[in-house]
């Protein structure tokens, strides 16, 4: 979207609302929520998700879930400002949204800076802003910030999840009911004295716990000017080129059918068990399969660390003959890594699975380059 190509200069502003936090906070669950629940309060909503690779997850449930969605490949949206702006566009001419809901790569940060900011000053007339929201996965905030033991990042990468944090204005503990109440109390008093400016809530994207308020503040409360952080780039894109991105399509077909929820379970702890033996923490794993002739049913698998459980967030009712997988993992080990893990997994599917083949039709692996911002404001005005 640009100047020239502006939707009709009647029409109100539309609400944006951008959703950030780490990997594997679990982000595009809370989105699927926050939709529905705009849209039974009549209102329209246009997501926009983004990536630093191409094929997410993140799209293909979204879409599954009947919402409009607009992916931006290829960075962060601070480096991809003007494609956000035309995707917004292209959701606009669609569908006219009354809010769109934007979800950052989960290792990006500065987002008021280099997002919110330059919206607020450039296209003023066309959006109103909500605060930055930022969710955090309870258990993996436990180690962060030293309140329980298990298996962390390095402090470069920390370095990004950290200033997630700083910049934020709400901060939503999310996967609460993963927690006890006394820990649950500790974390929200170690981030209120940590991020005093923020405010702290509580939720669970999964059982619904804590969403109203949220959401009624996310509607109700506009982004409150301040001076942005200050932010090291160069620790920053350390961090970034700690990580180790993946991203596959996997053709599956069978000579008769097969169960794609316990293969996509299967193929999720073949890639855990074979990057755990190599040392490397994964942030998020995640995979969906869409089988042939499927009206936007899929299955979908998550994994958040490595030392956790897969989980399927979605399933498939009846079994299938073929279809296509989206893989997505990120993780803090080398791209090559990832890689071996990942082909081996695939190559291991037939022998776990007679009469089903696996074919990698797309594979990317790679470590995010140094972010460039299209723009950094530190102030609206």
């Amino acid at each position: 979207m640009n100047k020239s190509s502006s939707p009709d200069p009647v029409a109100p502003p539309a609400r944006y609302i951008m959703v950030g936090g780490f990997l594997g906070a679990g982000k595009t669950t809370a989105i699927a929520r926050l939709a529905a629940s705009l849209h039974a309060r009549g209102l329209k909503v246009g997501l926009i998700t983004n990536d630093q690779g191409s094929g997410l997850v993140d799209t293909a449930v979204l879409r599954a879930r009947g919402f409009a969605t607009e992916e931006i490949p290829g960075g962060c949206f601070c480096c991809r400002f003007n494609s956000l702006v035309d995707a917004a566009g292209k959701l606009t001419a669609a569908t006219r949204p009354d809010v769109f809901i934007a979800e950052p790569v989960g290792s990006c940060t500065d987002l008021v800076a280099t997002v919110t900011y330059p919206l607020r000053r450039i296209y003023a007339d066309r959006f109103t802003i909500a605060p930055l929201s930022v969710l955090l996965d309870a258990q993996r905030a436990q180690r962060v910030f030293g309140l329980a033991e298990g298996r962390a990042f390095s402090e470069k990468v920390l370095y990004i999840y950290r200033k997630q944090l700083e910049e934020a204005d709400l901060i939503v503990i999310n996967k609460s009911d993963t927690i006890t109440a006394p820990d649950l109390a500790r974390l929200r008093e170690t981030l209120a004295r940590e991020y005093p400016h923020a405010e702290i809530l509580v939720a669970s994207a999964r059982s619904g716990d804590g969403l109203d308020a949220w959401f009624a503040r996310l509607l109700a409360q506009d982004q409150v000017a301040r001076r942005a952080m200050e932010v090291d780039y160069e620790i920053y894109a350390d961090g970034e080129a700690l990580l180790g991105w993946l991203n596959a399509t996997v053709q599956l077909a069978a000579d008769g059918e097969f169960d794609a929820n316990a293969l996509l379970e299967h193929l999720a702890r073949d890639v855990q068990a074979r990057l755990d033996a190599t040392g490397g923490e994964i942030a998020h794993l995640k995979m969906t399969f869409s089988p042939e002739g499927g009206l936007n049913d899929i299955a979908a698998v998550n994994l958040v660390r490595s030392d956790f459980v897969p989980e399927l967030s979605l399933r498939l009712d009846q079994p299938v003959a073929g279809g296509q997988l989206i893989l997505n993992l990120r993780a803090e080990a080398a791209p090559e890594t990832l890689k071996a893990a990942v082909e081996a997994a695939v190559a291991g599917l037939g022998p776990r699975f007679p009469g089903v083949r696996a074919k990698l039709d797309h594979l990317e692996h790679f470590r995010p380059g140094k972010p460039q911002p299209t723009h950094r404001l530190l102030s609206p005005a």
